[in-house]
């Protein structure tokens, strides 16, 4: 599990706490095929800048210029505060277990009780049943964030920059197929400037099938925390 410590270092060696992108070092990876993709969506978001220049495209420029502002403060968020994994699966499961009444809670304990998974409650409502959750799932979790893939030796400005925006890129993708499965917990996030940080746990969601918590059962809703936690 990666701790944000880890995070920080990432985007410390990579120069991307810089708040002027152009100052950004590339990051070769020892998986190429990861980093080729990088380099490719970093490519393909420069390209989509030439269209700065055309009134026509104009609309593409300022919501990149837009996601590159969240991004860099979704990064300072993590510098400044705690740990923004934990805040993101907080918010999550206030999401999903805001209405929960305490019969629901409880058959939700019990049922994840029954594959030896305790989570440790001081109080059975939906607010702090889902801190407790959200702590059990942050200790218990295999963040493959697949930082190492990223990380590397300084390879030029240039190459650099595309690098730097090929993992803006990459957020920027996460952010948008949130936005289009799971609109209230991306707005959620956005609120907390963290929606350009959700690529970060993505892959973890995903093999949970985290997303379909909105639709599911209170069974369905154990089941996803037991497959998250494992």
């Amino acid at each position: 599990m990666y701790s944000n410590n880890e995070v920080i270092s990432y985007l410390q060696a990579n120069k991307i706490l810089a708040l002027k992108l152009d100052h950004a070092v590339s990051a070769v990876g020892q998986q190429i095929t990861n980093q080729i993709d990088i380099l490719g969506k970093g490519t393909t978001r420069l390209l989509y800048y030439t269209s700065c220049f055309t009134d026509e495209y104009n609309d593409v420029c300022q919501r990149q210029k837009t996601e590159d502002l969240r991004f860099r403060n979704g990064v300072i968020r993590i510098v400044q505060h705690g740990d923004v994994v934990y805040d993101m699966l907080r918010i999550y499961f206030e999401k999903i277990l805001k209405y929960k009444n305490n019969d629901q809670l409880e058959y939700i304990k019990k049922s994840l009780m029954a594959v030896n998974i305790h989570i440790a409650a001081s109080t059975l409502t939906g607010a702090g049943y889902a801190l407790a959750v959200a702590t059990s799932v942050r200790i218990g979790m295999n963040l493959r964030i697949q930082l190492s893939a990223l990380t590397g030796r300084a390879a030029g400005t240039a190459a650099g920059v595309v690098a730097t925006y090929g993992l803006i890129q990459k957020a920027a993708d996460s952010a948008y197929r949130l936005h289009i499965q799971y609109p209230a917990y991306y707005s959620a996030l956005y609120t907390q400037q963290l929606e350009m940080m959700y690529f970060l746990i993505e892959p973890v969601f995903e093999r949970a099938g985290a997303l379909e918590a909105q639709w599911a059962s209170d069974l369905g809703i154990a089941s996803i925390i037991t497959r998250m936690v494992r």
